[in-house]
This record gives C-alpha cells, sequence and structure tokens, in this order.
C-alpha cells in the first residue's frame, strides 16, 4: 500500500474521529510519514515531520493490516510491530478509530 493510499484511508477515518482534538504522527521510516492536526477542523493532514502529542511507528504493511481488520493493534504493540511514542491514552483511542 503506498504512502498516498493510506493518507487517503486515514483523511476517511479523521472525518468520523469528531471529538478528537490532537495532534498525531504515523512514521513509516524511510517510507515517510502522515501528520494529522485534528486540533482544527477540517483536520490538517500532511506529510511534514511536525510536533505531534503521540507518534506511531510502523512499517506499512503492519499499517495496512492495523486499517483493513487483519492486524490487531494491541498484538502488533506487543510483537514490537507497532511503537507507540507520546500519549498512550490517545493511541489507544486512535486504536478505535484506525480499525475497520
Amino acid at each position: 500500500m503506498s504512502l498516498e493510499t493510506i493518507t487517503d484511508k486515514i483523511k476517511q477515518k479523521m472525518s468520523m474521529a469528531a471529538g478528537l482534538s490532537a495532534k498525531v504522527k504515523f512514521n513509516f521510516g524511510d517510507e515517510g510519514l502522515i501528520y494529522v492536526d485534528t486540533t482544527q477542523s477540517p483536520p490538517d493532514i500532511s506529510h511534514e515531520d511536525k510536533e505531534a502529542d503521540v507518534t506511531l511507528s510502523c512499517t506499512t504493511q503492519t499499517f495496512e493490516g492495523i486499517l483493513n481488520g487483519t492486524q490487531d493493534p494491541n498484538i502488533a504493540f506487543m510483537m514490537g510491530k507497532l511503537k507507540v511514542k507520546g500519549n498512550m491514552g490517545l493511541a489507544m483511542k486512535l486504536n478505535a478509530i484506525l480499525e475497520d
């Protein structure tokens, strides 16, 4: 899955995430990153490396699995496939938003 496809899916998911007021970074290493600022409406989504409340780091393959429901984010985290830096409570909220 390409970074652009993932960006489109995140845009769809975040449009349904009313009440989430945070800055989130999805870091895919060499494949790029996606920054989402839901403190404004509509959310600002870019590929800029800005300061975030929580950063989720994984491969695009792992993230694709989370988005399509074949990879449980909690198991990915416990196996070290998904790393979380920052607000863990916010990461748990994102878990519910991102899962299909």
